[in-house]
């Protein structure tokens, strides 16, 4: 039913147009000076738009499936692109396009004194589509910019003219994005300012979505699930930087990451411990949750007695491995035998790096089993 309704729709439309051709015709013809050609009595005029009338009815009529189908797949290529689109960017588009409107607007008064025939039409138009495209482009692509600005105002407004630090933007990378425990921080409140993701860690987890093993193609699909529920949930933004000249250069994604955040004085969010030494050299502040979660892990002091399962032998002769529930690993020197079994040993010492937590024991003299 609907579907006719929109052919009924069309077809009078096509009317309507078609006797606009016959209508801007005689115009036409009037301006270039040949009235003697339309020199027709008013029913011969009524019968020429009648025809007109029909034949773009016609068309039209015989159209419209071709046009559902292209407005079809028009309309679900606007949703799909609208639907990488953040709320953020939309918002601070729109308002870069207004801008760019009340700009034209007033440029456009100028035009006013222009007495040659259509000029000033055509420079109004092309000055109100320019300046609404550059609105937008320049309000996308700053819109991490002017998110800071206002956020900068908003502080410095609210301490009563104390200076406050501006917070900078958190850029997430891929392997934080699919470790999926920032999703669980971001919803905490731990991490401030404006929570961004980049084109091309984006992309990077499509080609990690797409590989042929399977548990890279898992990892890669989860990537891309988290980003997605980051966005509906706590809306995150994608970072545009497939314009970028100077990170188009950049082949590695890791250095990518630095160069964005040296760009924007963001700080990169990840939990690749080689990533976090080459943005120490770099200079670049960086946020690792692996380090965060060693940080929080409970304290254990030599001495204490503690009930492990080993499942494993160390790499020194007579070790044994056991793990914590957080996966802590603690090596049992002289445990070779208990392995299997569990049992209750005394920490001798604790290890903490960089990369993580180890922590040292024996079998208790009492109580094993």
């Amino acid at each position: 039913m609907l579907r006719k309704v929109v052919r009924a729709f069309i077809t009078v439309a096509g009317a309507i147009i078609g006797y606009g051709v016959f209508t801007l015709s005689q115009f036409v013809v009037t301006k270039t000076g040949h009235e003697e050609w339309i020199q027709f009595s008013s029913v011969q005029e009524v019968c020429i738009a009648a025809l007109f009338v029909i034949i773009f009815s016609l068309i039209f009529f015989r159209l419209t499936p071709l046009l559902q189908k292209r407005s079809d797949v028009v309309a679900k290529g606007i949703e799909s692109d609208l639907s990488k689109i953040s709320t953020n960017e939309l918002l601070t588009g729109t308002v870069g396009l207004i801008t760019g409107l009340i700009i034209a607007y007033l440029i456009s008064e100028i035009y006013v004194g222009i007495n040659i025939p259509y000029i000033d039409v055509i420079l109004n138009i092309v000055t109100y589509m320019v300046l609404g495209y550059i609105g937008i482009i320049v309000a996308t692509r700053k819109n991490i910019d002017i998110r800071n600005f206002i956020s900068a105002r908003r502080s410095a407004s609210g301490s009563k003219g104390r200076q406050k630090a501006e917070i900078s933007p958190k850029i997430l990378d891929t392997s934080v994005i699919i470790d999926g425990r920032i999703s669980d921080i971001i919803r905490t409140g731990f991490i401030e300012g404006h929570i961004i993701v980049p084109e091309f860690v984006i992309l990077e987890l499509q080609h990690i979505a797409d590989s042929s093993d399977s548990l890279k193609r898992q990892r890669g699909r989860r990537g891309l699930d988290i980003v997605k529920k980051m966005q509906a949930e706590y809306g995150i933004e994608v970072y545009p930087t497939e314009e970028n000249q100077a990170l188009l250069d950049i082949p590695e994604v890791d250095i990518k990451l630095l160069k964005l955040a040296q760009m924007t004085g963001g700080k990169v969010v990840t939990n690749d411990f080689n990533l976090n030494k080459v943005a120490v050299i770099k200079g670049v502040d960086v946020l690792n949750i692996n380090e965060l979660a060693n940080t929080l892990k409970p304290v254990v002091l030599p001495g204490e007695n503690m009930i492990v399962a080993l499942i494993k032998e160390g790499k020194d002769k007579g070790q044994a491995v056991a793990y914590l529930d957080d996966g802590t690993m603690i090596v049992v020197e002289n445990g070779v035998r208990f392995i299997g079994t569990t049992i209750k040993v005394s920490v001798t010492s604790v290890l903490q790096t960089s990369a993580g937590r180890m922590i040292f024991a024996k079998p208790a003299e009492t109580g094993n089993r």
